[in-house]
């Protein structure tokens, strides 16, 4: 992941260093985990990084919890409905390990910084298992806020000793 968020931020190189790392925040997959990367590779602040970061991952998240439902009721009746049967087979597999716990396991799920976890994939999960609003958003934001403490620990403590 590292080689694809350099390239990314590589090719951004002439935008100013916040942007680019609240541009990575906000795609799915890489979210929080890539724009740290990010930030360290563009040599930003770790307070000011450990804000954007955390902020513009959170940032689709509630119109995930809103609309995804209604959007993939829409795609259903195009010619994407396989891939709106990838990504609920996908949010299903994870919602049966979060639903076990419901908001406290949605919380876990989305703290642990690893690829296939965070707060896009958590969004889509809740949605699927009809969580409600609030519990889903705070399970999210808690979730995104220690995933953000581990990777700007992890992104300026180990990675930042070798840039």
């Amino acid at each position: 992941m590292e080689s694809i968020v350099q390239e990314i931020a590589e090719s951004f190189r002439s935008s100013p260093a916040e942007l680019v790392i609240a541009i990575i925040s906000m795609l799915p997959v890489l979210e929080l985990r890539g724009g740290m990367i990010a930030a360290v590779f563009l040599n930003v602040d770790m307070w000011r990084a450990f804000f954007i970061c955390g902020v513009f991952t959170l940032l689709p998240i509630p119109f995930i919890l809103l609309f995804i439902n209604k959007i993939f009721d829409w795609m259903r009746n195009t010619r994407l409905v396989k891939l709106v049967n990838k990504m609920e087979e996908k949010g299903r597999a994870k919602s049966e390990k979060i639903n076990q716990y419901k908001t406290m396991g949605l919380f876990i799920f989305v703290a642990i910084p690893l690829p296939g976890t965070g707060a896009w994939t958590g969004a889509l999960a809740a949605s699927l298992m009809r969580m409600p609003f609030k519990n889903a958003m705070l399970s999210i934001g808690l979730g995104t806020l220690g995933a953000d403490i581990i990777m700007t620990l992890v992104s300026y403590g180990v990675l930042g000793a070798f840039m």
